[in-house]
């Protein structure tokens, strides 16, 4: 039986607070592209494409200062960067065809396809009390889609069956991108993960945006109004996009994900004190349920890094070699190679010596035996 002490663990506290924070970051973003859509500004790209560009400046400068080799193939974040930025168009996409309430729904499928992908790819083992963790968020949320319903805030969309489809790709695509970052971000570089992520996503959206939302953007009103929600959801997706390795390292894309279930709550409780808005008392009640399952999902989380770390050293480091890039990693470490060759050489050498000498001093005793029985 696990004490209370082992459960609620330094780390526990620190990821259920973290997660929260990039939560809130999430309600934030969705809170300023609400207001360019009021205003009647439709570019879901442009709005991503400042973001990567403030990561690729920002922590490129730091990766370029220090002077860092690449420890993961560079066509590897041409794919993320992909991923990524189609992720966010087509869930900002499905907005326009299909309901919030259908969108909130679908959009959990990104936490069953992470369990697949993590338990496949990166061979994490979820225990039950994980398993239980996130049936109970899920259960917070369907109630938040039945408090929907039952308030009479489902509209149907002008094509459901579309926005639907787009919602449950763009997940798939969000469950890609956050374990190819948790895997990333374990085995190579934050900060490379940051530089390449921003420069491949800042440059296949620049091309997205010539194809796709060139005249959106030149008849676009530029106002205070206007350039301040665009703005702060730029700067919003910079912080959460530099702190989503944190949690991602410490805790996984699962705790990310159940992490952001709590998005709309917290939209709720702001509308309510900011904007005086009435809810529906299930919105309260969900807001729990995710919260109880989030504890479950996350505590004793320093017990169960033991055991791993105990079962999964030999396994960590198979699947490291399997995915470093190996001629990147020879010309880092090119001087200690040749310097640990050569020790290597000059210890076989030894050995060798070492062997003949004894073969040596063998032959020379059976000698003086021989002589000595002759004699």
């Amino acid at each position: 039986m696990m004490s209370l002490k082992q459960f609620w663990t330094k780390k526990t506290l620190v990821g259920l607070g973290l997660g929260q924070f990039l939560s809130l970051l999430i309600t934030s973003t969705g809170f300023s592209s609400s207001e360019l859509s009021n205003r009647g500004i439709n570019a879901p790209t442009s709005q991503s494409f400042l973001n990567y560009a403030l990561l690729t400046v920002v922590y490129g400068s730091v990766m370029l200062y220090k002077r860092q080799a690449l420890k993961a193939k560079w066509y590897y974040y041409v794919v993320l960067g992909l991923v990524d930025v189609e992720a966010n168009y087509l869930v900002v996409k499905a907005y326009q065809y299909t309901s919030i309430t259908s969108v909130m729904l679908l959009d959990c499928w990104s936490i069953p396809s992470v369990m697949l992908l993590t338990f496949i790819f990166l061979k994490t083992k979820y225990r039950f009390r994980k398993i239980a963790g996130v049936i109970v968020c899920v259960a917070g949320l369907v109630m938040v889609i039945f408090s929907d319903v039952h308030a009479g805030d489902r509209s149907g969309g002008r094509d459901p069956r579309k926005g639907d489809l787009l919602v449950i790709a763009g997940a798939t695509l969000y469950a890609i991108s956050n374990v190819s970052e948790e895997f990333l971000v374990k085995n190579a570089n934050r900060v490379e993960l940051m530089s390449f992520l921003g420069l491949f996503g800042a440059i296949i959206s620049a091309i997205q945006i010539s194809i796709i939302e060139r005249n959106e953007l030149k008849s676009i009103h530029w106002t205070a109004g206007a350039a301040f929600p665009f703005f702060g959801f730029s700067l919003a997706m910079f912080l959460f996009y530099s702190f989503v390795p944190v949690l991602l390292k410490m805790s996984g894309s699962t705790m990310l994900n159940l992490s952001l279930l709590t998005s709309d709550m917290w939209a709720v409780i702001i509308r309510i004190f900011a904007y005086h808005e009435k809810v529906d008392w299930m919105y309260f009640l969900a807001f729990a349920a995710v919260a109880v399952g989030l504890v479950i999902y996350s505590g004793g989380d320093k017990e169960e890094d033991q055991h791993q770390c105990i079962a999964g050293v030999g396994d960590e480091d198979a699947g490291r070699s399997k995915y470093f890039d190996e001629e990147a990693v020879d010309n880092i470490n090119r001087g200690a190679i040749a310097g640990s060759s050569k020790t290597g050489d000059t210890s076989k050498h030894d050995c060798i010596t070492s062997g003949e000498r004894s073969e040596t001093i063998e032959n020379k005793n059976i000698g003086k035996d021989v002589q000595g029985k002759k004699s």
